[in-house]
């Protein structure tokens, strides 16, 4: 089927499981849901145990429908199984998981919404409704038509504060909006016909922004001189002159599992403050008016607010892409043809980038180096240092010796990579005549696979690089036979966890290779990673998985290597 697009602004919500939020457009039907890239899934959750075409968004008759299509464990919308259903604003999706991603759906803004504000009215009495009160439901008509314009945010805010301002017969008007540290900022000021102010110099009573944070709810004094709240003795009330002050604080939406309670707001979006030398009063309509108006505009910018979101999202997501790009071509795909050898890696990173690396360098004819490495953290930050350890051993020139080589990189990565991280490393140069010389930097033993047996035949002899300037490092040597197979894994391997959050370790690894000591280094990486899939059953894992495989032949033997 072709993607057809969508005409009215529909979105999901995706809360992760570590409660992050974003927001993703419904730009398509059919709009696909699943794990990874491959399948064109248009929203991925990254967890294992979401299969890869999990669940679809198709358009039937003007109505947004989710369809199973092979979640393993079955799709859910508040709380019930489903094979395809129609969605409905605020419904929520989840995938038979406790622990795994959440989708709230919310339908575009409707154009129907101004009769749904008028029924969250209380009943207006007919001395509401006269030619007063007619002028004011028009002005909310007004308002309501303008919030859900497409004009520029900031325009349309401002045309609203000129309505209120209408409404409330308030001499100034301003919209507060938190700043990164969550101080309320003015953002719009506006005074009485329609005028822009200075939004420099502007003072709102402090006093009446605090107390509607602190009850969350308005504050609205009439006169000052008789209000119950204690304004008379603010320095702003004083020095301006004050006689009436609207101060109505602007909260999100919470979702409806947030909470029970029918009166729980969102987190603040801002303030709307009105204030006039002159005392006011509002009839019982205007009020409601009022905080309609409120909450309209807190919605407006409350979706504002999601969307610029989502776009920072996708931005970073997409300088994140470059990166994994990058650095996944730093990676050997395909190793050269090496004397006395045969090597297979792979590398499953568990976010966009990832802190393992592996390499092999061919130093001269007869020797080969080939390392495993594991950053500490994950991320970025983790990525990068990656990249300056590999820009460092780059540079390796023939008949170095290791441990000078490791203690120039330690003092490097010491002195340049100020983000408290540090690398574990295993790093090996094999001559042809199966002379092995090899430093562990803190890095779990590798596997020697000889005369049948899997042994840990690499102890940590040194600190990992990056951690302390003054450490030194020094190199161990060991004859490999022809035929002897090493296993250079991350603690991705070791550390992978089942649902039940048991850990695979050492000894299963050991024991899965039981039987195929004398395999091919294809066929071991392929029984290690069925191995590890197979335990974790899905499960989502919260380190990266790499394995690098090095087989020595007998002298004057040649072989391919793979990257996989």
């Amino acid at each position: 089927m072709l993607d057809a697009p969508i005409a009215a602004e529909s979105v999901l919500e995706v809360v992760a499981p570590d409660g992050a939020r974003r927001v993703v457009r419904i730009s398509h039907f059919p709009f696909l849901i699943g794990r990874g890239s491959e399948t064109g899934n248009h929203l991925q959750l990254p967890d294992r145990r979401i299969s890869r075409q999990c669940a679809a968004l198709i358009l039937q008759e003007g109505q947004i429908q989710i369809q199973d299509r092979g979640q393993r464990r079955g799709v859910f919308v508040n709380g019930e199984k489903i094979e395809c259903r129609a969605l409905s604003d605020g419904d929520l999706i989840n995938f038979g998981l406790k622990d795994s991603f959440e989708l709230r759906f919310r339908s575009g803004p409707a154009q129907d919404s101004l009769p749904e504000l008028l029924t969250r009215m209380d009943h207006v009495t007919s001395s509401d409704t006269g030619p007063g009160g007619l002028r004011k439901l028009n002005l909310l008509l007004k308002a309501t038509a303008l919030l859900h314009s497409h004009l520029p945010l900031d325009s349309v805010l401002a045309e609203m504060v000129d309505q209120v301002i209408a409404l409330a017969d308030a001499d100034r008007g301003l919209l507060l909006r938190p700043d990164q540290s969550g101080v309320m900022r003015t953002r719009v000021a506006r005074q009485k016909g329609g005028h822009r102010l200075s939004i420099e110099g502007l003072e709102p009573s402090k006093t009446a922004l605090r107390l509607a944070l602190e009850h969350k709810s308005a504050v609205v004094t009439e006169d000052i001189e008789h209000d119950n709240f204690d304004l008379k003795a603010a320095q702003s009330i004083i020095a301006q002159q004050l006689r009436s002050v609207v101060v109505v604080p602007l909260f999100s939406l919470p979702s409806k599992t947030d909470t029970p309670k029918p009166m729980a707001r969102g987190e603040p979006l801002g303030m709307l403050y009105l204030d006039s030398r002159r005392p006011a009063a509002f009839s019982r309509l205007e009020r409601q008016i009022l905080d309609a108006l409120a909450d309209e505009a807190a919605s407006i910018i409350d979706n504002a607010r999601l969307v610029e979101l989502e776009r920072e999202r996708e931005r970073l997501e997409q300088e994140v892409g470059i990166a994994r790009e990058i650095q996944q071509a730093l990676l050997p795909r395909e190793f050269h043809h090496f004397p006395h050898l045969q090597v297979i890696g792979v590398n499953q990173p568990c976010y966009a980038v990832g802190g393992d690396y592996f390499d092999v360098l061919q130093l001269e004819q007869d020797r080969t180096a080939f390392l495993i490495a594991d950053v500490s953290g994950k991320g970025l930050g983790a990525a990068l240092l990656t990249t300056m350890l590999q820009g460092a051993l780059s540079g390796m020139t023939l008949g170095q010796e290791p441990a000078k080589v490791f203690t120039h990189i330690n003092r490097f990565l010491c002195d340049h990579s100020n983000v408290g991280r540090y690398a574990t490393l295993f790093f090996g140069v094999l001559e042809r005549s199966g002379r092995l010389e090899y430093i562990n930097a803190g890095h779990p033993s590798p596997l020697l696979l000889r005369n049948g047996r899997a042994e840990s035949a690499f102890p940590a002899s040194s600190f990992p690089v990056g951690l302390i300037p003054e450490a030194e490092f020094s190199s161990a040597e060991v004859e490999l036979e022809a035929g002897d197979t090493l296993v250079l894994f991350s603690d991705g391997i070791t550390e992978a966890m089942d649902p039940e959050e048991a850990q695979f370790g050492a000894n299963r690894l050991k024991e899965t290779l039981d039987g195929h000591v004398n395999s091919p280094v294809e066929e071991l990486q392929r029984v290690i990673l069925g191995a590890v899939e197979s335990f974790t059953r899905g499960a989502r894992q919260a380190d990266d998985l790499t394995l690098l495989l090095v087989k020595y032949l007998a002298a004057g033997q040649t072989a391919t290597a793979h990257a996989g």
